[in-house]
């Protein structure tokens, strides 16, 4: 590798910074506060930044269970919840939290009917009773929208299902871990610490792709696994079943279809996407024959680059303010900006 001296004072600071605080990321939370809580799941509101006055409709960021809320908030430069609260948007995140003894029997249905409907409540009450705008990653998508096909009176405005696999037979499960040898598990390891060293390496110079780098080790290091009657739930009622492609899931005794979301959906796919590729998300426009609007993009990106990878900056993130703005447009409201800090 051969650096410019302009790449090569990039790549001595960026060292530098590594020595002398052990990290190049600004992994710091954007600043919020608890607004509610329902069965022990907080709501937060996002801060806006000085000098504005948020506006809605609120916007209701909905992680997937298990999975940290901090997909939303990778790091500062690249955290989606940054982009949307300086936007001026009046901005929520559930959070599901750490993964308790307790939370062994949260399945799908608590999800569906208790969980996200008392947040989505309690977002609207903050907000005026203004409807709500949900964005989805994953598993959040899909509980987002079974929520709005449950509930047609819940104060649901729209959905942004991003990186949503609902077609079970166009995703190859990867094998779990307790399958593969342990020399074949230490081997993939080892190979996996030599490339992302040779990739660190290799872009020294580079500050934004050692915080990307960094701040999504964070996340991955963060990660829990569901409580095992939530796993089964969802392997069979979304994986093995196929439901959602078979005329919807059984969720508290009736069965929920999602034919039955009457609000504006968003469906973003990834096209390096292993576990919600093209194909399993592009059935929802077909799945969703009672929504006034389905819209669906594909961008580039794999599970989490779709949603917060450095270049969703200028794919999923500008379809989603597009999305956003026009349902701020279809309720009459427009944000406010310059205004007194609240």
């Amino acid at each position: 590798m051969i650096l410019s001296p302009r790449g090569l004072r990039a790549a001595t600071s960026n060292v530098l910074q590594l020595a002398l605080h052990g990290h190049v990321a600004d992994l710091r939370p954007m600043p919020a506060e608890t607004i509610g809580e329902g069965r022990g799941r907080p709501v937060y509101r996002y801060r806006p930044p000085e000098g504005v006055v948020p506006a809605g409709p609120p916007v209701l960021f909905v992680p997937p269970p298990a999975a940290p809320a901090r997909c939303y908030d990778l790091r500062r430069g690249c955290s989606l919840a940054e982009h949307v609260v300086r936007a001026g948007r009046l901005s929520y995140l559930l959070d599901h939290g750490p993964i308790r003894s307790a939370d062994r029997d949260l399945g799908v249905r608590e999800q569906v009917r208790d969980v996200l409907p008392g947040a989505i409540r309690a977002v609207s009450r903050d907000a005026g009773g203004q409807p709500v705008q949900l964005v989805g990653w994953c598993l959040g998508g899909i509980f987002a929208l079974l929520a709005a096909a449950a509930d047609p009176g819940l104060p649901i405005a729209s959905v942004a299902a991003i990186a949503v696999p609902v077609d079970a037979r166009a995703v190859r499960l990867a094998v779990p871990p307790a399958a593969v040898p342990n020399p074949a598990r230490r081997v993939a390891g080892v190979a996996g610490a030599v490339l992302r060293s040779y990739r660190m390496l290799t872009n020294l110079d580079n500050a934004d792709f050692l915080q990307q780098i960094e701040a999504v080790d964070h996340f991955m290091h963060t990660m829990a696994a569901y409580p095992g009657q939530t796993a089964r739930q969802i392997y069979r009622a979304l994986l093995r079943d196929d439901a959602l492609m078979r005329g919807g899931i059984v969720i508290g005794g009736r069965r929920v279809d999602l034919r039955a979301v009457r609000v504006p959906v968003l469906a973003i796919a990834g096209r390096g996407d292993a576990l919600a590729p093209v194909r399993a998300v592009r059935p929802l426009v077909g799945l969703l024959g009672g929504a006034p609007q389905v819209r669906f993009e594909i961008v580039s990106g794999g599970h989490l680059g779709v949603l917060t990878g450095r270049s969703a900056r200028t794919t999923t993130w500008r379809h989603l303010d597009r999305w956003l703005d026009e349902g701020t447009v279809r309720h009459g409201i427009r944000a406010q900006r310059g205004a007194a800090t609240v």
